[in-house]
């Protein structure tokens, strides 16, 4: 009867704490490499890592790095977590004077961090704190910050101001664009030329993906002819579609830079290299611009999703279809902060006792 024998090479004297290490067994006196079940492998790590949106991705990373920096200083251990290290972390936050959207996003950047790795973490002490940091926030002044809803008449407004040529074409379409679909300004910078199709009824936009659609089904959005011709995105976009043709751009990117001279990025004669595709803080600046220009303040490109959901409540659209057509998902209590201004007025019950 043969007997085997198993040899364990036990660890290096200076293997770092906390970094799984490969064991090699000596197995009928031959090696093998056992690689532990706890770790992923190099692929597998980067699909997990890319698993979030790019935006949520980064604002991940960012708070992350904050918390494992407070914890070197501290001397605390980063992953796992104790509810204690939580509860210290969220203090100090509010101590720095974080806003509590801000302590609570963290918070999540952690949690979720935590589930990736496949560890358990307790959150319950450090949302005691932040309730807490909440009601003295309150109580000092605090209120919690939202881009202003744009109305229609100030969508007209900033449409006025952006001028002619290619630039002047392009921020309009992008802004009834965004307006029609109650866009994300992601959602806009990631959209191509060959997303969109005119139909009889209007424009169809297919999007890919969306910080609700993590698995990337896509989705097509509907968008109807407008009353007006100066306010209609159908015809507008139609207009900007043929600019692009006509410069020899018929793939690619929708949204794009234009040089100073007028010159669409991505054709051959453009300054710059690339594809030009316009960023989600690229297309924010071009809303803040304009919004400039035409005496509003506070506007972000954030006011072209919030603005039509309070506009359409406020016509009386039903919530569902406004979720719809937002693609905010059926449980979202954000879509109900734009339709809670309109409905404050409309359906307000003081109008019903006599006053």
């Amino acid at each position: 009867m043969t007997t085997e024998r198993t040899e364990l090479i036990p660890f290096p004297d200076d293997a770092v704490e906390g970094v799984v290490l490969e064991e090699t067994v000596v197995l009928h006196g031959r090696q093998a490499l056992v690689v532990p079940e706890t770790e992923l492998t190099d692929s597998a790590a980067a699909r997990v890592a890319d698993g979030w949106a790019a935006s949520t991705r980064t604002g991940y990373t960012r708070d992350w790095r904050t918390f494992t920096a407070w914890c070197t200083q501290t001397s605390r251990t980063p992953l796992p977590a104790t509810a204690e290290t939580l509860a210290s972390y969220t203090d100090h936050l509010a101590a720095a004077g974080a806003a509590p959207a801000t302590v609570d996003r963290a918070l999540g950047s952690i949690a979720s961090r935590h589930a990736a790795a496949g560890h358990a973490v307790s959150t319950k002490a450090a949302r005691l704190v932040l309730r807490s940091y909440r009601r003295e926030w309150a109580a000092a002044g605090g209120r919690k910050r939202q881009a202003p809803a744009l109305s229609v008449e100030e969508l007209r407004r900033m449409i006025d101001t952006a001028g002619e040529g290619l630039v002047g074409l392009r921020d309009r379409a992008l802004l009834l664009l965004g307006y029609a679909m109650m866009a994300r300004r992601s959602e806009l910078a990631a959209l191509n030329t060959t997303d969109l199709r005119q139909v009889p009824e209007g424009l169809e936009v297919f999007v890919a993906t969306s910080k609700t659609d993590k698995d990337s089904t896509g989705t097509t959005v509907a968008i109807p002819y407008g009353t007006h011709l100066s306010t209609c995105p159908v015809r507008t976009v139609a207009a900007y579609l043929a600019a692009l043709a006509e410069a020899g751009v018929t793939t690619g990117p929708l949204l794009r830079s234009v040089d100073r001279h007028g010159r669409l990025a991505g054709t051959a004669d453009a300054a710059g290299r690339g594809t030009g595709r316009m960023s989600g803080a690229g297309i924010n600046l071009v809303v803040k611009r304009l919004a400039h220009k035409a005496g509003i303040e506070n506007v972000t490109a954030h006011s072209l999703r919030s603005g039509p959901a309070t506009a359409a409540a406020a016509a009386g659209a039903p919530r569902a279809w406004i979720a719809r057509q937002g693609r905010w998902s059926e449980a979202s209590t954000a879509v109900d902060t734009y339709i809670r201004p309109a409905d404050a007025w409309r359906d307000n019950p003081i109008r019903k006792v006599g006053l």
